[in-house]
C-alpha cells in the first residue's frame, strides 16, 4: 500500500541526474574543460563520467575538443535560438584557414537587415581588402555581400537595396539595381559567387554561403588580381577547410 509520504516521493532517474551535473560543470567553463575535472566538479567517479561525456558527445550535447568538452549543436538548440559557433572559435579558425590557404579569409552574416562582418584574418604576406568603402553599405559591389543578398528571398532584396541603394565603385562594378538583381536570381549555391574589382582595384574575391543554423551566412577570400588563378582552388580549399571542421561543429556549409 502506498503512503502519502511515499507518494509524494517523485521517481528520480540517478543517471541523468550525473549527466545534468556533468552538463552543468560544462557550462561553467566557456572555453570547456577536460573529463577529470568536469568528473571532479560534478561530484562523480571518473569512469561514470567517462561513460556519460561519451555518451552525451554521441548525441550531440556535446563536442570535445583539443581534450577538452564544450556544448554541442543539441545543447544549444535547447536554447530556442539557432546553434551558432562561440566568436573566439570562428577567428581562430579563420587565422588557420589563412595561414594554410595563404590568402586573406573573411566570415559576415546577414542579421537584422545588414551585412555583419564578424570576423577577418590575413597575414603580413597577403593582407586583407582595405575597407574603404563601408562593407555594410556596399554589399552589391563584393563577393561576400553578394552571396549573402543571393540568400535571401525577393523581399528581403528588395529592402536592402531600398536602404542602400546600387552605386558603382570602380568601372567593374555591377551598374545599378536590375543588373544586381539579375545576377542575383542566376546565382547558383553550388557555385562561389566571383566578383572582379568591383569592390577594390587590383582586387579578385570568391565567397561561398554558409548556413548558421537558420542565419544567412557566408566565408570568402580576396587575392591580388595578378593572382587570380589561384581563386576558385583557394574558395575550393576554403570550403573542403570549412566542410571538415563543421562535421564535428554547431554550423554546416550549404553546398
Amino acid at each position: 500500500m502506498t503512503t502519502a509520504s511515499s507518494a509524494a516521493v517523485p521517481t528520480l532517474i540517478g543517471s541523468v541526474q550525473r549527466a545534468l551535473r556533468l552538463m552543468e560543470a560544462v557550462g561553467t567553463h566557456r572555453d570547456g574543460a577536460p573529463a577529470k575535472q568536469l568528473a571532479r566538479e560534478a561530484g562523480l567517479p571518473l569512469p561514470t563520467a567517462y561513460h556519460l561525456l561519451r555518451t552525451l558527445t554521441h548525441e550531440g550535447y556535446l563536442r570535445r575538443e583539443n581534450g577538452v568538452f564544450l556544448f554541442g549543436a543539441a545543447a544549444e538548440r535547447l536554447g530556442g535560438g539557432p546553434a551558432t559557433p562561440r566568436p573566439g572559435v570562428i577567428v581562430d579558425s579563420l587565422a588557420h584557414w589563412a595561414h594554410v590557404i595563404g590568402a586573406p579569409v573573411y566570415c559576415a552574416l546577414y542579421k537584422d537587415g545588414e551585412i555583419e562582418m564578424v570576423a577577418v584574418a590575413d597575414t603580413p604576406a597577403a593582407p586583407a581588402v582595405h575597407e574603404w568603402a563601408s562593407f555594410r553599405e556596399t554589399g552589391h559591389a563584393h563577393a561576400l555581400g553578394q552571396c549573402l543578398l543571393g540568400q535571401l528571398d525577393e523581399r528581403a532584396r528588395e529592402d536592402h537595396l531600398d536602404r542602400h541603394p546600387v552605386r558603382p565603385l570602380t568601372r567593374y562594378s555591377v551598374r545599378d539595381r536590375q543588373a544586381l538583381l539579375g545576377r542575383l536570381r542566376s546565382m547558383k549555391r553550388t557555385e562561389p559567387v566571383v566578383e572582379r574589382q568591383e569592390y577594390a582595384m587590383g582586387t579578385v574575391c570568391a565567397a561561398i554561403p554558409i548556413t548558421v543554423g537558420s542565419a544567412v551566412a557566408a566565408m570568402a577570400v580576396s587575392l591580388p588580381l595578378g593572382q587570380e588563378e589561384r581563386l576558385l582552388p583557394a574558395v575550393e580549399q576554403l570550403r573542403c577547410e570549412v566542410t571538415t571542421l563543421l562535421r564535428s561543429f554547431v554550423f554546416s556549409i550549404s553546398i
